[in-house]
């Protein structure tokens, strides 16, 4: 897609829309500029635009015209608007241009969760969780009343298949395959399978962001927005919390995590008709599912995209995942368990000068 054609569009959005009052295709030269900002793990383009100096907006295209990125497009704009009208704190879509999936976002600027974190006590950091927790919570429930499924572009809901296949599987294919060359580990698989199973045992259907964490929460004027939720589909809220508290980016002391879960759980309880007991209980089998699915993408973009950035979160996360298999809940997963020993040894040999110490987590 070409640039000037990608900029040509933006600007008819802005001047079509009344979003830059007095624009036109004769003066925006002088008026409006672009800049490209750099992708996390997406493969979307994200260009911030100026106007008279100021920022306007954010575009966001796609890498791509196939089918699937039109879907791509689709869902974020139609789970955007969803979001927003529910009041659930997501960026405004101010225009779209359906023919390139184009879409102008509200500008929420760059800090994020994760860059607040940094020179942050944990006491200091508990109200600024609690916000985002109970941003969560409202997302979790009013996302999910009136959704629809047809929105959704990879799958309607958080399934046996997405848990196996693109969560474990992952793990397995793209690090212990792909970056470790391990060998076929016999009975793995199974294992994955009961995992998904235990975690489906405790459902209970809600929103699902699926990557709700500290690099997908901006903070605007002291409020909490959420980005990045164009794969949302119905699923467990386990899921979401899961992600936040375990989120390597972020680091948080297992003893904050278990404090922090134990506050999600005590205002979920307040909403009626949810039982929180499942919610609990599918936690640690979610956790595990989601903690296989971040080692899996980390090597992933690392390796195969070449984004070294997150190959600094491998270690931690397998660190955290071999404490979290060390529950008595796991007794029943000694090929899991024997696995991602075997991967904090390859790993730390082949790429770690040493691994970091572990920590209790919740």
């Amino acid at each position: 897609m070409l640039e000037h054609e990608i900029q040509q569009a933006i600007v008819a959005l802005l001047s079509d829309g009344g979003l830059v009052e007095g624009l036109s295709g004769d003066n925006f030269h002088d008026r409006v500029e672009f800049q490209p900002l750099i992708a996390d793990g997406s493969s979307r383009r994200f260009i911030r635009v100026f106007s008279d100096l100021n920022p306007c907006c954010l575009g966001v295209v796609p890498a791509s015209a196939s089918a699937r990125d039109f879907d791509e497009f689709r869902s974020a704009l139609a789970i955007g608007r969803h979001l927003s009208r529910k009041g659930i704190p997501v960026p405004e879509v101010l225009a779209a241009d359906s023919r390139l999936r184009l879409i102008l976002f509200e500008d929420l600027g760059d800090l994020r969760l994760h860059g607040q974190l940094k020179g942050e006590t944990e006491s200091s950091l508990r109200p600024l969780y609690h916000d985002v927790i109970d941003t969560l919570i409202k997302m979790q429930i009013d996302g999910a009343e009136d959704f629809d499924q047809n929105w959704c572009y990879d799958t309607e809901t958080y399934d046996l298949s997405v848990m196996i296949e693109r969560e474990s599987g992952y793990f397995y294919e793209a690090f212990w395959k792909d970056t470790l060359f391990g060998e076929d580990v016999d009975g793995l698989k199974s294992e994955f399978t009961q995992l998904a199973h235990l975690a489906m045992d405790h459902f209970e259907p809600l929103f699902l962001h699926r990557d709700f964490q500290s690099r997908n929460i901006m903070l605007k004027d002291g409020q909490v927005r959420i980005i990045d939720f164009q794969a949302g589909r119905i699923g467990p809220p386990g899921y979401d919390i899961a992600s936040l508290l375990i989120d390597p980016y972020a680091g948080l002391s297992g003893s904050l995590q278990e404090e922090l879960l134990d506050y999600y759980l005590q205002r979920l309880g307040r909403c009626n008709g949810l039982n929180v007991g499942r919610v609990k209980n599918s936690y640690p089998y979610l956790a595990v599912q989601r903690n296989l699915q971040i080692i899996g993408a980390f090597a992933f973009l690392s390796g195969k995209k070449r984004k070294q950035f997150f190959s600094q979160f491998l270690m931690p996360s397998l660190v955290m995942l071999q404490n979290r298999l060390a529950d008595p809940l796991f007794d029943d997963f000694p090929v899991l368990r024997r696995t991602v020993a075997e991967s904090i040894r390859l790993f730390g040999s082949r790429f770690s000068a040493r691994a970091p110490s572990t920590k209790k987590i919740a």
